[in-house]
Order: structure tokens, then C-alpha cells, then sequence
């Protein structure tokens, strides 16, 4: 009896021994495992690596946005101007020329005003018979008053150009104002620098045209007395007076 209750005590003691063993690695190895998730060092290293990252997408973000609104503003730089007076300005100077072009009887060409003064201005104008130097006076004559018709007309033009001009500069103005870009602003200045050019070639023509009035007349007034000398000498050179019979009031 004494035997067998030995036996089992030392049975009972070995199970115990066993299932111990048996259980003491699992709550080892947990315990191991909640010690590694919830280091407090480890996680602090974590939030500073999540918190690097977050910032690092941030700076990405930040200079794609940057890049977005670079292109925007090249985009703006490369908008052309929607405002253009070019051909508004093209066709005022073509009419100026036409004005021009219409010069009476000595056209603006050096070709033309050689061959009048050498027909009918200088010492043309004191030589031939009377008949002649009448019709060469004539001539002139006609050449000056046509000469200042020519300037009123392309001054009355140039005139004319002054309104459209002024609503062509406050456009411009404006446009050059508001320009949204670069390119816009260099178009308007641009343009204003062509309505500036217009304006100037305008009053080129105007001071043509008078310069060429007062140089007609001038030239005019200048034959004019030649011819008178000449005119003059002719008839002092004439014999005396011959007397002649003068029919009156139907003879009587």
C-alpha cells in the first residue's frame, strides 16, 4: 500500500513536471511579443520616420503645385494680344499716298520736276515769243494753285486720321493695361509704336505737300519777274510810235 501510493505521487509529480513544460514556451514566447510591439522607443522611431515621409509628400506636392502655376504663367506669356490695328493703320498711310499720288500737274518724282522747271520754270520762263511766255505763265500759275489744292486735301486727310487714331490709342492703352502676359504687353507696345509711326508719316505728308505749295509759288512769283524783264526789254527795244487811223462809234 505503501508502495503504490509512492508510485502514484511520483506519477502525479512527472504529469505536473510535463504539462509545465508543455506550457511555460507559449507564455514565454507571448510575453517576448508584447515587450516588442508596445517599445516605446521603437514606436517614437516610428511616428519620426511616418512624420519625415508626410513632410517629404508635402515639399512633392508643394512643387508640383509651384510647377502647375509656372506653366500657367509661361501659358499667359505666350497669349497673344486679341487686339490688332495694323490693318486700321496700313490703310490709313495708303490713303495719305493716294493724297500724294494725286499731286496736279508736278508729281512728286524727281524725274517730273527737272522736266517742268527746265520747260517752263528758270530761264524758260524769259525766253521765247510773248505768246509763249504767256502760256508758260499760264502754266505756272496753274501749278501753284493746284499745288495748294493738293496740301488742303491731304491735310484735310491727315485730319480725318486724328478721331480714328484716338480710339485706336485709348484701345491699346487699355489692352496694354490689362494684358495678361508678356507677350500681350510687348503686342500693345508694339502697336502703339506703329500708331506713333502712322501719326509721324502723316505729318511727313502734310509738310510735303505745303513745302511743295510754297515751293511752286515761290518758283512762280520768281519766273514771274524774269518774265517781266525780259518782257519788258522787249518792248523798250521796239521802234517809236506809228500813229494810225481809229474807227469810233460806227464812224463817227
Amino acid at each position: 500500500m505503501t508502495a503504490l501510493k509512492t508510485r502514484r505521487a511520483a506519477l502525479i509529480t512527472a504529469t505536473a513536471l510535463s504539462l509545465a513544460l508543455s506550457i511555460s514556451p507559449p507564455v514565454t514566447t507571448r510575453a517576448f511579443a508584447q515587450w516588442i510591439v508596445y517599445d516605446p522607443t521603437n514606436f517614437s522611431q516610428n511616428v519620426l520616420t511616418a512624420a519625415r515621409e508626410l513632410q517629404q509628400i508635402n515639399n512633392q506636392i508643394q512643387m508640383l503645385t509651384n510647377q502647375a502655376q509656372s506653366l500657367l504663367n509661361q501659358g499667359k506669356n505666350l497669349a497673344n494680344l486679341p487686339l490688332s490695328t495694323l490693318t486700321q493703320l496700313q490703310a490709313q498711310v495708303a490713303r495719305t499716298q493716294s493724297l500724294l499720288s494725286q499731286a496736279q500737274n508736278i508729281a512728286f518724282n524727281v524725274e517730273r520736276i527737272q522736266t517742268a522747271y527746265s520747260s517752263v520754270y528758270g530761264t524758260a520762263a524769259a525766253t521765247g515769243s510773248n505768246a509763249t511766255m504767256v502760256a508758260a505763265a499760264q502754266s505756272r500759275w496753274q501749278n501753284s494753285v493746284g499745288a495748294f489744292e493738293d496740301s488742303l486735301k491731304v491735310q484735310a486727310g491727315v485730319v480725318g486720321n486724328i478721331s480714328t487714331n484716338s480710339g485706336a490709342m485709348s484701345s491699346l492703352v487699355t489692352a496694354s493695361q490689362s494684358a495678361s502676359g508678356a507677350l500681350q504687353a510687348a503686342q500693345a507696345g508694339n502697336q502703339l509704336l506703329a500708331l506713333q509711326s502712322q501719326q509721324l508719316s502723316d505729318l511727313v505728308a502734310v509738310l510735303a505737300a505745303k513745302g511743295r505749295a510754297d515751293a511752286l509759288e515761290q518758283a512762280r512769283a520768281t519766273a514771274t519777274e524774269s518774265q517781266g524783264q525780259q518782257q519788258y526789254k522787249i518792248f523798250s527795244t521796239r521802234s517809236g510810235y506809228q500813229p494810225g487811223n481809229v474807227t469810233m462809234f460806227g464812224g463817227h
